[in-house]
């Protein structure tokens, strides 16, 4: 191989990529069919994001040598960025035919085949790369991810901490052992646990999925660091910010919903409403989906609501950025940011001249790429903004849109068929248990033991969690039969069970927020406390939305002591039940007409605003 080859590598590996494919390209002029040359432009093509430009050199250069592994693991990575799984597919198995012990192809294939919805085939495939190359911790770390996703957490953990092993130092890997302890509710180094995740977020800045610190924390400082180090970490900062939109008064604004939860999610239990009842001769109301296909009935609602839907889920973030384009968007709505299956990138390239923050991540995006988050008064005080980097659209009454026309199944539950006392009193909660704390948790048993014949009801059905629960409970002195275990059901069914329950007692610094709103739908109150952050403040909005900021404490003794007062205080029980089935009607909350019409006004200032070329700045309807 020639000198110039030799240069060509020195400069690829010093990182002058630039520099090195110009070596190359001047090689490639007297040894076009240089194998070589052709994969390592490639490459090169690959680190510079020309994927399809690398996916051509690297053809050409298979076709030159049809024997080379490595060059099929290469073409099936930049395939992989390209979306086109099947084929990345074909192409790490061909390089493990040719070189069956190869690792990082056992890997790249387990990758795919993830994408491809086939876990059984990756669970292999990740073992076998592990089977090759013995310490490999990323291998580790993400067949812990598909336990995880599975709820088998143990065998998630058991996978984290191999990785540990090998590698500490890997993006998330803290953070995935310390969010899966938290699914589990084993609380053993909680305390410490968090001490470290703050310290490797402000001291050492790294990345962590921002996501983790609404459960964890209730500093809006903490969430807002963490978000800007995963997006200056996670994403180029050279991007699209500066595209020139086309800007066009039309008689319709055109806004587009990007989401991957056009499923039944919890998120398209609170929207579908919205989109149904969307000014369509004001406004033209798009869906753009990226999340898995699922053709069940909340998917097939919100798809007919829209004027326009388009699943998206096999284009690139680039693609989906030149659809929204040539879509002519005007506002982009991303109801993901940090969320699961997020594509947070469309909105650090630009899809659209207005880019807003709503309901799926309770918390600040961290950057400007975001222009708006919308809110109301009680989840962003005037002196919390300056934790936000979007400017805030505040709407009145509460930002969280509901669905007035939720079905409750007529089905009568009885408290015996679902494992409940037929007599005493029953807080529930039904919030994800990654919510409850081991502070939460030391007030609740505090409860149980200060409320004669009372019981704790609340979702979980992994096993190893409701074991660490019931252990937990024994260490605070309380019997674990009374806790009491529920299944998931139904959602119609589960708003229904809702019923026999007394009164509904919120995490922090988590809260509720559909399972707030649906306890009030079917006429359960809901005791809060309100935090510092926008995740501790959700309840807090939705009632007094509601009429019922009596319920809402300050403290944990306030939270507390009220809970026993309405366990202990029927009539004042009775009281506030009877004020929340009248409210339900005539409050703002579940009127969704209303609050559609509010959001459509913060819509329609923003673009104006737009328009006219004038800053972005907090507005208020």
């Amino acid at each position: 191989m020639n000198s110039k080859f030799d240069q060509a590598i020195n400069f690829f590996e010093k990182g002058n990529l630039n520099e090195s494919k110009k070596l190359c390209l001047e090689i490639l002029k007297d040894e076009p069919k240089n194998f070589d040359i052709l994969h390592l432009l490639g490459i090169i093509s690959f680190q510079l994001k020309n994927y399809k430009k690398s996916s051509e050199l690297i053809s050409e250069a298979i076709k030159i040598n049809p024997k080379d592994p490595e060059a099929y693991n290469n073409m099936g990575i930049v395939l992989k960025e390209l979306n086109q799984f099947d084929i990345a597919h074909n192409n790490f198995c061909n390089a493990i035919k040719l070189k069956p012990d190869y690792a990082e192809a056992h890997y790249n294939c387990a990758v795919v085949l993830r994408e491809l919805e086939q876990e059984e085939n990756a669970i292999k495939s990740f073992r076998l790369a592990i089977k090759f190359k013995k310490n490999y911790g990323e291998a580790y770390y993400n067949l812990g991810h598909i336990f995880f996703e599975r709820k088998k957490f143990n065998e998630a953990l058991q996978n984290f901490y191999q990785s540990y092993e090998i590698n500490s130092e890997l993006n998330y890997l803290l953070s995935s052992i310390i969010y899966t302890k938290h699914r589990m509710c084993e609380w053993n180094s909680f305390d410490k646990d968090l001490l470290d995740l703050e310290n490797v977020i402000l001291n050492e800045k790294k990345k962590i999925n921002p996501f983790l610190t609404l459960s964890f924390y209730e500093s809006p400082q903490l969430q807002k660091t963490s978000a800007e180090i995963f997006v200056t970490t996670e994403y180029n900062i050279q991007n699209n910010q500066n595209y020139k939109f086309h800007e066009q008064t039309k008689k319709k604004i055109r806004i587009a919903y990007y989401s991957a939860d056009f499923r039944n999610h919890p998120m398209s239990y609170l929207l579908a409403n919205l989109y149904e009842l969307h000014d369509k001769n004001k406004f033209e109301v798009i869906g753009i989906s990226f999340g898995p296909d699922k053709n069940d009935e909340m998917r097939k609602r919100v798809s007919s609501a829209f004027d326009e839907f388009y699943d998206v889920r096999l284009k690139t973030e680039d693609e989906i950025v030149n659809f929204s384009r040539e879509l002519k968007i005007d506002i982009a709505i991303d109801l993901m940011c940090f969320t699961k299956y997020h594509k947070f990138g469309i909105f650090v390239k630009r899809c659209a001249p207005i880019q807003v923050n709503y309901l799926g991540y309770p918390g600040t995006s961290g950057t400007n790429y975001l222009d708006y988050i919308i809110a109301d008064k009680i989840l962003i005080p005037k002196e919390s903004q300056k934790y936000y980097s979007e400017k805030i659209a505040y709407l009145p009454d509460t930002y969280q849109a509901n669905d007035s026309t939720k079905k409750i199944s007529d089905k009568i539950f009885t408290r015996e068929e679902l494992g409940l006392p037929k007599d005493g009193f029953v807080f529930c909660c039904f919030n994800n248990d990654y919510k409850i704390t081991p502070q939460v948790f030391d007030v609740w048993m505090r409860l149980l033991k200060k409320v004669e014949n009372s019981v704790l009801w609340i979702l979980s059905e992994d096993v190893n969690t409701s074991k660490n629960l019931k252990n937990e409970a024994t260490i605070r002195g309380v019997d674990f039969n009374r806790i009491v275990f529920a299944k998931r059901i139904k959602m119609n069914e589960h708003l229904a069970r809702q019923k026999v329950a007394d009164l509904f007692i919120d995490t922090f610094p988590y809260t509720g927020h559909t399972t707030t709103s649906d306890a009030l739908w079917v006429g359960l109150p809901v005791l809060t406390r309100i935090g510092k952050s926008f995740a501790s403040r959700v309840s807090a909005s939705l009632l007094n939305a509601m009429g019922l900021s009596v319920l809402v404490t300050n403290s944990e003794k306030e939270y507390e002591d009220l809970a026993i007062e309405l366990a202990t205080n029927s009539p004042k029980l009775k009281e506030i039940k009877n004020k929340l089935k009248n409210n339900r009607n005539t409050k703002p909350l579940f009127n969704t007409q209303n609050f559609a019409r509010n959001i459509e006004k913060a819509y329609t200032l923003m673009y104006e605003r737009y328009l006219k070329k004038l800053p972005i700045k907090n507005i208020e309807i």
